[in-house]
């Protein structure tokens, strides 16, 4: 692919799932660049929730190509997730005045939970829509979604595995690929955090670090979205053969709402 890029720069893939960053190399310089990046990244990079942005660019491609700072460093493993300083950044996102007034005037998709549940059902393979437990989960999330108090919609990243924190070798944390970001409620973030990492006896602790106080609404909403979240990563799991991941998650599920569900 041709970057439009100076003479001199060397660009190889960065790896992920969708193939669109890249790492792009000249002398002693390094950039990440990728293409058709969220385009609220400015205001990202502003807020310093990601790497700063060094500019963008339309290609003859017709792609636009961004390029960001590159920072050495790693991203978080899974028992680092229940850290306040995940909880703290996160609640960062969800306060932001700019990132919300950014993604609505770029035209930020709007999901509620009728939609988001939705979403799981359709096109659900046979085997997943007949399992015992994946079924009486999905039964709860139907019986319980009227329930729910709906909080003022704010910008969620959608996608918070551990592989999305960057933590750089000075001990700064950024959250990076933002091609999922909406505005829904920011139960689907923290909710998706704890149910697939966070011990259950230590949420309380863990919501605290974010600044809220843990009632039983709040843990309704965590409950509900923390399900949807492993119910459509069981899926996703499913559709590409990931069978020991889809176990993972399903083993993982049963341990979080297994004495949820027997109380409904």
């Amino acid at each position: 692919m041709n970057f439009d890029l100076d003479t001199g720069w060397q660009v190889r893939s960065a790896g992920g799932d969708t193939g669109a960053a890249y790492l792009g190399v000249r002398a002693s310089e390094k950039i990440f660049l990728k293409r058709n990046t969220s385009p609220f990244l400015a205001a990202l990079s502003a807020e310093g929730i990601t790497p700063r942005l060094i500019w963008t660019k339309r290609i003859s491609s017709g792609d636009v190509l961004t390029a960001q700072e590159w920072l050495n460093g790693r991203t978080l493993k899974r028992d680092e997730m229940n850290s306040p300083q995940v909880a703290k950044l996160l609640a960062r996102v969800h306060q932001s005045h700019l990132l919300k007034r950014m993604l609505q005037k770029v035209g930020g998709q709007v999901w509620q939970a009728p939609e988001m549940l939705q979403t799981y059902f359709y096109d659900l393979p046979q085997d997943l829509r007949q399992h015992p437990f994946l079924a009486q989960t999905s039964q709860y999330l139907k019986d319980t979604m009227s329930a729910l108090q709906t909080p003022s919609l704010e910008v969620c990243h959608g996608d918070l595995s551990h592989k999305n924190w960057l933590l750089s070798d000075i001990n700064r944390l950024y959250l990076v690929d933002w091609d999922s970001a909406m505005l829904a409620d920011p139960a689907v973030d923290f909710g998706m955090i704890l149910f697939q990492y966070v011990p259950r006896q230590e949420w309380q602790e863990w919501l605290e670090n974010y600044g809220l106080e843990v009632t039983p609404e709040l843990l309704m909403r965590v409950n509900w979205y923390g399900s949807l979240n492993l119910l459509q990563s069981i899926k996703h799991h499913y559709q590409r053969g990931r069978f020991t991941e889809m176990n993972h998650d399903i083993l993982r599920l049963e341990e979080v709402l297994s004495e949820i569900i027997k109380k409904n």
